[in-house]
């Protein structure tokens, strides 16, 4: 079973941006500060990794070891382990609020796209040529690397059918049915669910390069105006990608905020109300990215 949703941390890092652990400098390149926000990115998501229930890795432990033990046909140890098994989650099934499932691991990837929009277009355009040839798989190579993202997957047993797995198991086990509660075991010890939140890094990089242009605009207007082409380039990137929203923003009028303080950066550069605007109109964006489960 999988699922792939944006987590209260996904969006809160979507949204008011990295917690930082480093800043780039005020004289940083477009590339430097996007290689701090991708690494700060990294950090934020290994160390918002969910916390595993060991409890529940001991259980898993215990109930192979009684499967093992059944198929040597030893039905005292098995009776042990599926005990002990059931016992690893004594405190967990006896809360009030029992948890639908328990994290028994979890594992951060990385894909980052470092092409541009443009490359994008060109791929995308190349692609149907190829599938009407039926070079399915060289259309397929083009597609892989069409993703900018950091994956946070965790994997989880189901609380809610589990144990009963277990007790049932230890049933076959009493009664001498070692071929049932092998196969009770078999399914339990392969059913686990697995959630993916996904966290889009031209948004992050765009998130970063508009507060980074926010912070210099008065005093570096060239490097402000930098950051700004390349935050405007970023969420064509991301559009491009495919990573869509259900906000009443749209990339457009993002892009349409961006030029308008770039303008005002060349003028008067009274651009404070309008960083405040893209800003927020980016947060409440970002808040409704991936808002349905697919």
């Amino acid at each position: 079973m999988k699922k792939i949703l944006l987590s209260t941390f996904v969006a809160s890092l979507l949204i008011t941006g990295i917690n930082a652990k480093e800043t780039a400098a005020k004289d940083a390149s477009v590339k430097e500060v996007n290689k701090i926000a991708l690494n700060n990115a990294k950090e934020d998501a290994q160390s918002h990794q969910a916390k595993l229930v060991q409890e529940a890795i001991n259980s898993l432990k215990e109930a192979h070891e009684a499967f093992v033990a059944l198929e040597k046909k030893d039905e005292e140890t098995a009776t042990k382990k599926l005990e002990s098994a059931l016992g690893k989650l004594e405190v967990i099934l006896a809360s009030k609020k029992v948890p639908e499932l328990l994290p028994v691991d979890s594992i951060v990837k990385v894909d980052e796209y470092v092409g541009t929009s443009k490359d994008i277009e060109t791929t995308l355009a190349t692609i149907p040529t190829l599938l009407a040839k039926n070079k399915v798989q060289e259309a397929r190579a083009l597609m892989i690397p069409l993703q900018s993202e950091i994956d946070i997957t965790t994997v989880s047993l189901p609380l809610g059918s589990y144990p009963d797995a277990l007790k049932l198991a230890a049933k076959y086990v009493h009664s001498h049915e070692v071929q049932k509660a092998k196969e009770v075991l078999a399914i339990a010890l392969s059913t686990f669910t697995s959630v993916t939140e996904i966290v889009p890094i031209p948004l992050l990089k765009a998130t970063d390069l508009i507060a980074a242009s926010s912070a210099i605009a008065k005093e570096d207007k060239q490097r402000a105006l930098a950051y700004l082409d390349a935050a405007s380039e970023s969420l064509k990137v991301a559009h491009d990608l495919g990573y869509v929203s259900k906000s009443t923003t749209t990339y457009q009028s993002l892009q349409e905020q961006i030029e308008a303080i770039q303008k005002e950066i060349k003028g008067p550069n009274k651009a404070e109300k309008l960083f405040e605007t893209l800003k927020s109109s980016l947060k409440e964006f970002k808040e409704k990215i991936f808002s349905d489960k697919k």
